[in-house]
């Protein structure tokens, strides 16, 4: 009988990366592994709460790193590089890592090297930023951990998946869902679609990812739990308990040249046209996906949909934020 791997999970308390645990802890994924270890500066409610699920919590500092991997199989980056600043009552999605998230993230690559770990995932899980025909700090800083990771670990697996945009956090007035004022703006076409995958789905897929033998993983997967137009979605918002949304759009080019001319270093304004250019579709029209390899290995056949975020908010995500587009 083969031994099950050992997955550690950097950045495990964060936004991503609680989800992302929970993911694992489920059945029938937890029984894929010898143990599942959340890796954490100190501890917390958030990491205590996961381990009383059933992951191990290993605290690390900067200088024994060799030390928090060890035995580690696989190991999963969910540190985010940015993200946007928004308020409600019951969460937070707090700002950019910034320049110390940057070098936590190389200290944390230059010690897989001698830890033994077979496969990695780096902080990707959002957009395929390959497909950019621009430059912004964020997917630049993503581009070159990769190119670190590629020169340090040759011979160890790296797997970089991509996403789309999150569900639970999207549907927001930062991506033009405004449903506090009834109002839906896209950028360009409204009809055009967008992949959304639920964070504990991509929990999920990892986990089926990480029970694979490292040397058969994909360099790269695209996941798509619901690919939904504007138009569609606030169809499916209103007919679960949003007031009428009146859906607009503003040009989709004056829009991205006024963007690409007034540079920012959190990314909404730049996702905002991509969605309108169809560089976050992951269908068979689109960029494409690798839904089939969870179907094929069991465990996910069902993703989370908007019609389920729809019900679970009655039809208003994010109704309590206040944000002010800027064009």
């Amino acid at each position: 009988m083969s031994v099950l791997p050992t997955v550690a999970i950097a950045g495990a308390t964060g936004n991503l990366g609680a989800k992302v645990t929970e993911g694992f802890l489920q059945q029938p994924f937890r029984d894929r592994f010898h143990d599942i270890i959340v890796l954490a500066r100190s501890r917390s409610p958030k990491a205590e709460n996961l381990v009383k699920h059933g992951a191990s919590l290993r605290l690390y500092a900067k200088e024994n790193w060799q030390k928090a991997l060890a035995g580690v199989d696989v190991l999963i980056n969910t540190y985010v590089y940015s993200s946007l600043t928004v308020t409600r009552p019951d969460i937070v999605l707090k700002c950019s890592v910034g320049p110390s998230g940057h070098h936590f993230k190389e200290a944390l690559l230059r010690s897989i090297p001698g830890s033994g770990a077979k496969l990695y995932f780096p902080s990707e899980f959002g957009v395929d930023h390959y497909v950019h025909d621009f430059s912004h700090e964020e997917w630049d800083a993503k581009k070159a951990h990769f190119q670190l990771a590629s020169e340090l670990i040759p011979d160890i697996s790296i797997c970089r998946v991509y996403a789309g945009l999150f569900l639970e956090d999207s549907i927001g007035p930062w991506f033009g869902f405004d449903t506090k004022r009834g109002r839906y703006e896209a950028v360009g076409d409204p009809a055009q679609k967008t992949s959304y995958t639920s964070m504990y789905d991509v929990g999920k897929a990892l986990a089926i990812l990480a029970s694979q033998p490292a040397g058969t993983i994909p360099l790269e997967v695209h996941l798509s739990g619901d690919s939904k137009s504007m138009n569609e979605i606030a169809e499916i918002m209103e007919a679960n308990g949003a007031d009428r949304i009146q859906v607009t759009s503003v040009p989709f080019e004056s829009y991205k040249t006024s963007v690409l001319a007034k540079p920012s270093p959190t990314p909404e304004r730049y996702l905002r046209f991509l969605m309108g250019e169809g560089k976050i579709w992951h269908s068979i029209d689109g960029i494409g996906n690798q839904n089939d390899i969870f179907q094929v290995t069991g465990g996910l056949s069902t993703w989370m949909s908007v019609s389920q975020l729809a019900k679970d908010t009655r039809g208003r995500p994010w109704a309590e934020a206040e944000w002010e587009l800027v064009h």
